[in-house]
């Protein structure tokens, strides 16, 4: 009986099955500990979400790290002008009106003799902080609408896509002729809750649209058969997937709004003087535009800049978080 059970065990073995076995899962193992080296698992080992994949990419394109450092500086002006310039932008001498470039005075004196190189330093404070602020008021208000209502759907999902519309037929200069004309108030404030009473909707329907699509994954119904709430399902599940198209429109749309709050300001309805604005300055230059084309070239190319790189900006963060663009 003995000699039995040993007869097939040495014609395995004769034949290098097991050998062959052994090898294979020596091979096995050692494919498994390769990425893994002694420190832990290796870079190639770790799981790849999203948001490494569009760093990787964004650190990799130009265009992001052009438009990033033109932001970065744009915002340390703001936070603090008196690094690149110590004269004060309300200090004007009425002699030097429409002089051009001298010592001390780059970009020259407007026409009421106030450094353009001053105004236009500190007038990036008004304007990034605009478009920070009002970008930040439009995507939490219509981030939050525009989730719960295509999260739940029904009378609301109706209710607020035909508000939406109402405030999409409003043309935005022409409320903002009206809405502001009745202000007083010299701050950013007014020019920035009129951005987000009509900048929410846009938001709006890029986030609802996001949850629909999101809520109908796989993961979101295991997770909704597995009990959880609305709440977790919306936060946890939907909304980290879905904030994606959100960035990417409020980045763009950032540049948007500076550019409005130079449009109402240049009009007369956004900004008033004292207050220093790009806005302001190209309405007060544009009279003199034949004498002293300097006061107007220097307000308009930092605007233009500056709409251009977050412009810039939100197209190479759209490219990045585009999984199809990969």
């Amino acid at each position: 009986m003995s000699d039995r059970h040993e007869e097939p065990e040495a014609a395995i073995a004769g034949t290098g099955m097991g050998g062959a076995m052994d090898l294979g899962v020596d091979e096995a193992e050692t494919l498994e500990k390769t990425p893994s080296g002694p420190d832990g698992p290796g870079p190639e080992d770790r799981p790849r979400s999203l948001w490494s994949d569009a760093w990787r990419d964004l650190r990799r394109n130009p265009v992001f790290i052009v438009s990033a450092l033109v932001i970065l500086f744009l915002v340390f002006i703001s936070l603090w002008p008196s690094a690149i310039t110590s004269g004060s932008p309300l200090k004007c001498d009425l002699s030097k009106a429409q002089e051009g470039s001298q010592p001390g005075h780059p970009f020259g004196f407007d026409g009421q003799g106030c450094d353009v190189y001053t105004r236009t330093v500190y007038g990036a404070r008004t304007s990034v902080a605009v478009g920070v602020l009002a970008t930040l008021g439009v995507a939490v208000l219509g981030s939050v609408l525009g989730a719960l209502a295509g999260f739940f759907g029904g009378l609301s999902d109706s209710v607020l896509s035909r508000i939406t519309d109402v405030f999409f037929a409003i043309p935005v200069v022409l409320g903002g002729l009206v809405l502001l004309s009745v202000i007083t108030s010299n701050t950013v404030w007014p020019v920035i809750g009129f951005i987000v009473l009509l900048g929410w909707p846009q938001i709006s329907r890029i986030a609802r649209g996001a949850v629909i699509t999101a809520k109908h994954n796989d993961y979101v119904q295991a997770a909704r058969a597995l009990g959880a709430s609305n709440s977790r399902l919306l936060l946890r599940h939907i909304a980290p997937n879905a904030v994606a198209p959100v960035i990417v429109v409020a980045t763009i749309a950032l540049g948007t709004y500076i550019a409005l709050e130079a449009t109402l300001s240049y009009l007369g309805v956004g900004l008033k003087p004292p207050s220093v604005s790009w806005g302001i300055d190209i309405s007060s230059a544009s009279p003199y535009i034949r004498n002293a084309p300097h006061a107007l070239l220097w307000p308009s190319g930092a605007l233009a800049i500056t709409v251009l790189a977050f412009i810039m900006l939100g197209d190479a963060v759209r490219d990045a978080l585009d999984p199809k663009l990969r």
